[in-house]
């Protein structure tokens, strides 16, 4: 549990690279959050963490240095199931973000309603012991039915331990159904390793499930170039061309002890999606068909 006098943690460079990538135009950070500022949108009681602010104008700042043009804000667990700091940074990013939202499973219609409103077009489900007390999941699948109407998806987090565990809950989510990072395989064991087997057979599974192939920083523990990230992404991108996300994970909650450069992020990209087909697809095509249909 947090408290306001607890110690804060930064989680983001100050100074990151502009990339030698250069995004496609309209391109969408698909994954990324904001921290309060605090002092408008306090923490959760129940946070594991207390980061400090980084609110809407630095992630709106770091997307146009980047190259980016939009961004899908992600509900980080600091701020538990209030999401006044993400509907905030919607608000004033200009009909340029869309959110994703953790709920109260008691959230009324109506509240649903106004999330949509004021641009929620996902809710997560988080499966990591170490960030949540709780992931009941009968109530989840009550949730998921509940914002079916909505046109909303499931954006789910859980590691590649659980996999086998969670898949008759996968099996029976009504709603199309975003991984988070893959469901954090070990990238050391390849393409063909147990843990993306295991992944792959999620996606063959249904048509619907899409995936972010994010996070190299937290998943290749042998840190830049990210080597074995980008051995065992790769294939999966140019299988699954049309169900995949990219975002930074700004600002890489809980990542302070090895802070990403989120320039070298963006030049990962190419790494695991050669062709400027798939980098459309990636980056813009698909994140548009999710996000911003009516556009």
């Amino acid at each position: 549990m947090t408290t306001d006098t607890a110690p804060r943690i930064t989680s983001w460079h100050a100074a990151p690279s502009v990339p030698a990538f250069t995004p496609p135009p309209g391109a969408v950070d698909a994954h990324c959050h904001v921290f309060g500022p605090m002092a408008q949108f306090p923490f959760s009681a129940k946070a594991k963490y207390l980061p400090e602010d980084a609110g809407p104008d630095m992630l709106f700042a770091l997307r146009d240095r980047l190259g980016f043009s939009r961004n899908v804000i992600v509900q980080a667990s600091c701020h538990g199931t209030d999401n006044r700091a993400t509907l905030n940074a919607i608000a004033r990013s200009q009909g340029k973000a869309r959110g994703v939202a953790v709920v109260d499973p008691a959230i009324s219609d109506a509240d649903l309603e106004a999330l949509h409103t004021g641009g929620i077009r996902g809710v997560r489900f988080n499966f990591l012991k170490r960030l949540v007390d709780d992931a009941p999941k009968d109530k989840f699948l009550e949730i998921a039915r509940r914002i079916q109407p909505l046109g909303w998806h499931v954006v789910i987090y859980f590691e590649a331990d659980i996999l086998e565990e969670l898949r008759p809950f996968l099996d029976a989510i009504p709603t199309l159904v975003v991984v988070d990072h893959m469901g954090r395989p070990d990238v050391t064991q390849g393409p063909g390793g147990t843990d993306m087997k295991a992944f792959r057979a999620l996606l063959d599974s249904r048509d619907d499930i899409w995936t972010k192939v994010t996070c190299p920083d937290r998943l290749d523990a042998k840190g830049p170039p990210w080597d074995d990230f980008a051995n065992a992404v790769r294939p999966l991108v140019e299988d699954y061309p049309d169900r995949v996300l990219w975002g930074t994970d700004w600002p890489h909650p809980n990542m302070q002890d090895a802070i990403p450069n989120d320039g070298a992020l963006v030049d990962m990209i190419p790494r695991i999606v050669p062709t400027a087909a798939l980098q459309q697809k990636l980056l813009v095509d698909n994140p548009m068909r999710l996000y911003w249909p009516d556009c």
